[in-house]
């Protein structure tokens, strides 16, 4: 079955050149930060943001089996506080995945006020061109209120200084996964 991270990671994939600096804001398992290493190459810079120990320790196995370049942090911390780890204007491509840790406690998830705030704080993160990547999840343990408020958010965004593309999985059932893709015109 094609994923909404596969879909989203295409479009990561043409966004990112060597020596850019990206951010991997929900690290997870380390998939899309491995993508990004690899992307950014060893000239890159790539911040990865967890909450979870579970989650840096998974993604820095991953890193060292794959044997990328070691141009990666690996930072405990909420994506809501981001902005204190790279300057305004610096960042090429920001990933997010909404929801929780694939094989982990699904009570400990991804919430609306501080994914709302790590969005924010992202879209001031992004330079020129830049490429900000969501794979919203919703329905059963990941609730509908988060969806809700990125997408309300979203919405309202100056489309003179962001475009903001919204796709779906039409034909699936059950709340599938939104991709989002915003590219910051300004």
């Amino acid at each position: 079955m094609y994923q909404i991270t596969d879909w989203c990671r295409h479009f990561v994939q043409m966004q990112v050149t060597p020596g850019d600096l990206c951010i991997d804001a929900t690290m997870g398992n380390g998939h899309d930060t491995e993508l990004l290493c690899r992307l950014a190459g060893e000239h890159g810079k790539v911040l990865a943001f967890d909450i979870q120990e579970k989650a840096l320790q998974n993604t820095k196995k991953r890193l060292q089996k794959a044997g990328v370049p070691d141009n990666y942090r690996l930072i405990l911390d909420s994506h809501s506080h981001m902005i204190q780890y790279a300057d305004a204007g610096s960042v090429s491509c920001i990933l997010f995945n909404f929801g929780y840790l694939p094989g982990a406690d699904h009570s400990t998830a991804t919430q609306p006020e501080t994914s709302l705030q790590a969005i924010r704080q992202g879209l001031s993160l992004l330079k020129k061109d830049g490429l900000m990547s969501l794979c919203i999840y919703s329905g059963g343990d990941t609730g509908f209120e988060e969806r809700d408020t990125l997408l309300s958010f979203l919405k309202a965004l100056d489309s003179r200084k962001y475009l903001v593309v919204l796709s779906s999985y039409y034909n699936r059932p059950n709340h599938p996964p939104i991709p989002v893709l915003v590219r910051k015109l300004l």
